[in-house]
């Protein structure tokens, strides 16, 4: 198949997950012999036509727009807040770009053919909607997560680009049968809807690599100052909905049964010194160690190899990738799941295959009272993490996860099996 792929994120612009699956799903398609050609966002400085481990990118360069937009943009971005306002641009420009040139230059003027659009979430909703109208090929439409999971209510306009990308679509994708079902209540058609998990990559993500040496994890350990000492990790996004200020006020609890223990903050987002002045209000500044800055896939492996459990208390989460990663590293993993979270999903809470443990997310008391039973028992941490390894084994690996929604843009765009 040739593949129109939109992503927005891409190699080397990261921000979240959607970076790190679009990228991962791209080049397996390529090696799998389909070709891929991706328009992602130009952080500024990148090069504006590649070829990326057999990925054709394309990233357009944007200009500033921000002064017309109270021209041609709708009441609610005028009230955005000056960077928010300047991130909406780039989206924009991107997305006009982006279309433009898939229309004009590739296929009209290098008379290039593609069998299917792909388009991830609102920030690309634009240009797959405009290439599904021009091309008249079939389009798919990734909801990695909706605007009123991310922000309560949140933009009329993000959510009205979501739903018209969503009505426009062929086949919707979603990641996790929770957001299925959130999406189906938000009125989106139901026959659409098809549900593939995010995965990881269980050979990279692997404990028993030799990168993770007992030496190295030390080192690594004494570097972030942790010591011998348990420690929690939470990776994420520093915004409300991951609730890592929660996990904060989990701790003085810990600390009364497990005064010893660690908890390790990495992430970048609007919550840094709203944590930093909760921690100094809760007088636990030598048992929390924050890192509020966003780390190489390198560093972030050794962060889940050097701790004990992880926790993801989010509050809305369609799929935590960072779960399936501290899964695949053996460690247990508590988590968020109340509302829409495919978190409960991921994680088995009970029974001969349970690898960690679902908590209310607004409740520090629920997140202190299953991190201190973990850390308290090696012998019940090997066994979550065996399980919880064996369960990516079994069902989130980005390869299987590459070859169902291969199969379902194929059945889509009719292309026969080879």
């Amino acid at each position: 198949m040739n593949i129109l792929y939109f992503p927005f994120e891409f190699p080397p612009f990261f921000v979240g997950g959607l970076g790190t699956y679009a990228f991962e799903m791209a080049r397996r398609f390529a090696r799998m012999g389909h070709s891929v050609t991706v328009f992602s966002k130009n952080p500024g400085d990148a090069i504006t036509r590649d070829l990326y481990e057999g990925v054709e990118v394309h990233r357009p360069r944007v200009t500033d727009v921000v002064d017309l937009l109270p021209l041609i943009v709708p009441e609610d971005i005028k009230r955005w807040p000056t960077a928010s306002q300047n991130y909406f641009a780039d989206v924009l420009m991107h997305n006009l770009l982006s279309a433009t040139k898939s229309i004009n230059l590739l296929t009209q003027i290098d008379k290039r053919n593609f069998d299917i659009i792909v388009a991830h979430d609102w920030l690309d909703a634009i240009a797959g909607i405009v290439c599904k109208k021009a091309l008249r090929k079939p389009f798919v439409f990734h909801f990695h997560s909706t605007e009123q999971g991310r922000v309560t209510d949140g933009s009329t306009t993000v959510k009205n680009l979501e739903k018209l990308a969503g009505t426009i679509a062929d086949v919707i994708i979603t990641v996790s049968y929770a957001m299925r079902d959130h999406l189906i209540s938000l009125g989106y058609d139901e026959k659409k809807i098809q549900v593939i998990p995010n995965g990881v990559d269980e050979k990279k993500y692997n404990p028993e690599s030799r990168k993770f040496s007992h030496d190295k994890i030390m080192k690594f350990r004494e570097k972030i100052g942790v010591g011998n000492d348990p420690v929690i990790l939470f990776i994420g996004r520093l915004t409300w909905v991951k609730g890592a200020d929660t996990l904060v006020r989990a701790m003085p609890m810990v600390l009364k049964e497990i005064p010893n223990a660690k908890l390790v903050i990495l992430g970048k987002g609007d919550q840094e010194e709203m944590i930093k002045h909760l921690i100094g209000h809760l007088g636990i500044q030598n048992n929390v160690k924050t890192n509020f800055e966003y780390v190489d896939e390198k560093e972030r492996l050794l962060y889940y190899a050097a701790c004990n459990i992880a926790v993801f208390p989010s509050k809305y989460e369609p799929f935590g990738i960072v779960c399936t990663e501290a899964m695949s590293m053996e460690k247990p993993v508590i988590v968020g799941a109340k509302g829409v979270s495919g978190l409960r999903e991921q994680i088995i809470p009970s029974g001969p295959d349970r690898c960690g443990a679902h908590v209310n997310p607004d409740d520090p008391y629920d997140i202190a009272k299953f991190a201190i039973e973990m850390l308290k028992s090696e012998t019940l941490r090997k066994e979550l993490g065996r399980n919880a390894r064996k369960r990516v084994l079994e069902r989130y690996t980005l390869d299987k996860v590459a070859e169902e929604t291969i199969e379902i843009y194929k059945e889509l765009a009719c292309v026969p099996e080879s």
